[in-house]
Formats: C-alpha cells, structure tokens, sequence
C-alpha cells in the first residue's frame, strides 16, 4: 500500500502480510481510484466525493474476511427535475474471499449466500473493486434531488420546483386520446 497525501493510492494487501490478529484498516479513496474498473473510454454518469473506510481483514487458513463501512456522497441528475442530486451513501458490509479454484466451463448457480464471496489467485488483493462494487449496490434505481421533487411539465418542461406553468393538468396528448375509451 502506498500512501499519498492522507489517503491510500493502492489498496493492494498481501495476505502474507495479515497478522494472526487481522489488521484495521481505515483509509480514504478518491472518486478517480475506481475510473481503471470501468471499460475504455465509458464514463460514470455520476461523480463521487472522497470515500472515507474503515474496517478490518482477517485470515482464516485461506479464507480472508474483508468487512467494514464506506461513506462517500453522490452528485448525480435527480431522475424527475433533471438538477443536480446530492446522495449521502453509507453501508456496512462483509466479504469473504476464497482461493481461486481451477473449474471447468460447467455453469453453476449462485445461491444467496454466494453474493459475499469472492476469489483471489496469489498473494495480493486489491481491495478497490470490492469497495467500488459495495458504492454501485447502494446507488438506488431512481435518484431524487428531495422526496417532494415535483419533476418537469410533461407539456412545456418548466421545472415545477422552480415555478409554475399555465398548462393544464387535464391535458390529453391528441396521440394518446384513443386510451380515453378504453376500459379492460
């Protein structure tokens, strides 16, 4: 691990290293560590602030736990208004990783206790996918600036948090008024 500036630039342990004891981690991560786990050339369409960690690796025979809890916070477009949405994320989670096995082409299926394991080959883990993985599942679906975010007109597209507009709510777009009859 190498550090710069207060924060970890590598979070590469080698479980070697890792005491009978475990080690306690705490660390921080800027936004831009995670941009290597991403295909060429995609771009988040979000931006993330410093990532702030602590937590623990333990070693058991050859099984490493890994667990902890990341806070950081989420600037990303609110999905009803369009404005920039701020999202505190925290999360505690636990992960268990497992030495790489040699299998064949054969599909298996993952049941629910699967999803915290991982495999590493070697003696080096890195530690920022596990992390980035862990910030991606807490990203919700549907991202709001605020819960009374009242969204765009569907009509003239005025931000209705902003203002209001004279179009009316009975409207009936002309392509959709043959729905007006239908009854099921």
């Amino acid at each position: 691990m190498i550090r710069k500036n207060g924060s970890w630039s590598d979070m590469k342990i080698n479980i070697l290293n890792i005491p009978e004891e475990g080690l306690d981690l705490k660390f921080s991560l800027e936004a831009g560590s995670f941009s290597h786990l991403l295909p060429d050339k995609e771009d988040f369409d979000f931006s993330l602030d410093r990532v702030y960690f602590t937590g623990s690796i333990r070693k058991l025979g050859q099984s490493i736990f890994f667990a902890g809890t990341f806070e950081t916070r989420l600037k990303t477009q609110c999905d009803r208004c369009l404005e920039d949405a701020y999202l505190p994320i925290k999360a505690d989670f636990r992960y268990t990783l497992l030495p790489e096995v040699a299998t064949g082409e054969e599909k298996i299926a993952l049941k629910t206790e699967d999803l915290d394991v991982g495999y590493y080959a070697g003696d080096v883990i890195d530690l920022t996918p596990i992390i980035f993985e862990q910030i991606m599942l807490q990203i919700p679906m549907k991202v709001l600036c605020r819960e009374s975010c009242q969204g765009l007109c569907s009509r003239c597209g005025i931000n209705l948090n902003a203002g209001s507009c004279d179009c009316h709510s009975d409207f009936i777009d002309e392509r959709l008024k043959v729905l007006q009859n239908f009854k099921i």
